[in-house]
């Protein structure tokens, strides 16, 4: 079930949401929960009732699991309680191995040693690698002492809770689950309603009227790459920014509603974006893009790897190992591995760099021109996320060096140096009423990005996610330009602002003609 359909937000959520507060109204705490447990788990269940029973064996063996780390610990048993830890972690791998990968391993085995050995088809469920990543960090955290849940059907809500549940974020289970003890959340109240519907509503205009409409403009230009047909300057690079804003809007639309959706019932869950486009650095860009995942990848894999304690070569060693395997996570394809290297040597070389060059970008100029070299570097590699094939990736990155014909002998000695270093003179017109059009919406929508606030510093007022720092905190989260300009520019209860938010829900309705997934669910 998508959060853009018609079945969610007519039937489902509505429904889901006033169960939940009757059973609570009832006094009994134990109802509401296991309410929502199977709310979650036929939510799940509507895309492929099949795997109800992988995510439930799933759910049983890590929270068995959970226990017994639990009980070790306890007994100060260390020798044999790294048993159980490795067990989980073996199995919870093996699962994704098979499902994600068996047929990605295959194809590479049959190749190396020219076998055509044949799987069946294998169909990935939906949010293995989210539901499984969550549930990992949860059996390592129990073996540090850091948390524990001795309750099954709590535990079931921590993993399976809907709003999180299909594409992140990747929860901690010390980060929500203590929030369902709380009194409070069992009472409907009217300013969790008004701001978690309100994030929603922001969520759902950016994934159907953005990112949907964006996807109009790159699909046709990655699935020309596809074919080896020519592209030219301004179709290769039109796409790629429409793909890079597309994914942008997609995935930050989904994490918008995710949030929104969980303060409904009262639950703050952790943030996932903080305006990654106006990173100046790819470091600052894996602070800012997916922040669960990048948290996972650091606390999980960076840091047991040794992480920077063990000298430069060898932390420059641990920076491209996660981001490999960070790219693999995202998918069973080479593009996506080299994807993750290519972010990984981008990492190293500004690592390297800021220790060879400990400059502050402290002026708006070099901020801006620092914001703009990442958001280019970051575009360029999605080309190869997009791309289905190394092919379609290479015929991308030709057309952004087809320059138009009608440029060849206008720009002197400057064409000979782009020639030598491989760019063409063979593209076709220009302008076109096409051309300029798509280059308008694109500009349009990066001006937007750089100058409007995100959705939390408009919701500053009330921090809805999980963590954030407030309006007051101007250090870590800066007003936006625009809010700058106009101080008032944060969202209260009040009918101005239900009126302004009223209408960009009802747009977003009238654009729920052809329901898309969201990007990340493949992953």
């Amino acid at each position: 079930m998508l959060f853009n359909s018609y079945e969610f937000l007519f039937a489902f959520l509505p429904v889901t949401l006033a169960v939940f507060f009757l059973l609570s109204a009832t006094g009994n705490r134990v109802l509401p929960i296991a309410w929502l447990v199977v709310a979650s788990l036929f939510f799940y269940g509507w895309w492929n009732p099949a795997f109800l029973g992988l995510i439930g064996f799933s759910v049983a063996f890590n929270y068995l699991l959970g226990l017994r780390l639990a009980q070790g610990r306890l007994n100060d048993d260390g020798q044999h309680v790294s048993v159980p830890l490795v067990l989980g972690i073996t199995v919870n791998l093996g699962l994704i191995g098979y499902f994600k990968y068996a047929g990605f391993l295959t194809s590479m085995a049959n190749h190396a040693v020219e076998t055509e050995f044949r799987l069946g088809d294998i169909t990935l469920p939906l949010a293995i690698s989210f539901f499984t990543f969550q549930q990992i960090a949860y059996l390592i955290d129990v073996r540090r002492g850091e948390t524990t849940e001795p309750s099954f059907l709590r535990y079931c809500l921590f993993v399976v809770f809907f709003p999180q549940l299909i594409a992140g974020p990747i929860v901690h289970h010390k980060e929500v689950l203590p929030q369902f003890a709380r009194e409070k959340i069992f009472r409907l109240r009217a300013t969790n309603l008004a701001i978690g519907l309100t994030i929603f509503a922001i969520g759902l205009f950016k994934k159907v009227v953005i990112a949907d409409r964006l996807a109009e403009m790159a699909i046709p230009v990655f699935a020309t790459a596809e074919t080896g047909a020519t592209l030219d300057f301004f179709q290769a690079w039109g796409g790629a920014f429409a793909y890079s804003l597309q994914i942008y809007f997609d995935f930050s639309g989904y994490s918008d509603m995710a949030i929104g959706l969980a303060r409904l019932f009262g639950i703050k869950l952790p943030l996932n974006f903080a305006a990654p486009y106006r990173a100046t650095s790819i470091i600052d860009f894996w602070r800012r893009w997916h922040i669960t995942l990048s948290r996972f990848l650091r606390d999980y894999l960076y840091v047991p790897l040794g992480g920077s304690r063990r000298g430069k070569i060898r932390r420059y060693g641990n920076v491209l190992v996660t981001m490999f395997l960070g790219g693999l996570w995202h998918g069973a394809n080479w593009t996506f591995v080299v994807w993750g290297g290519v972010h990984g040597l981008m990492l190293v070389a500004n690592i390297a760099w800021r220790a060879a060059f400990p400059w502050h970008i402290n002026r708006w100029w070099s901020r801006a021109m620092a914001r703009a070299a990442t958001f280019l570097a970051v575009t360029l590699a999605w080309v190869l996320f997009r791309a289905e094939s190394f092919t379609g990736a290479t015929n991308m990155f030709a057309g952004m060096a087809n320059l138009p014909k009608s440029l060849s002998g206008q720009i002197g000695p400057l064409q000979d140096v782009m020639t030598n270093i491989g760019f063409r003179f063979q593209g076709g017109v220009a302008l076109t009423g096409t051309n300029i059009e798509n280059t308008m919406w694109l500009v349009f929508w990066i001006a937007f990005l750089w100058a409007m606030p995100t959705t939390q510093q408009l919701m500053a007022r009330f921090r809805p996610a999980l963590g954030y720092p407030g309006p007051a905190a101007t250090r870590r989260d800066p007003p936006a330009p625009l809010q700058r300009l106009i101080p008032c520019l944060f969202w209260r209860p009040s009918p101005v602002w239900a009126g302004l938010f009223a209408s960009i829900a009802i747009f977003a309705l009238l654009h729920l003609n052809r329901v898309s997934e969201f990007l990340y669910f493949q992953f």
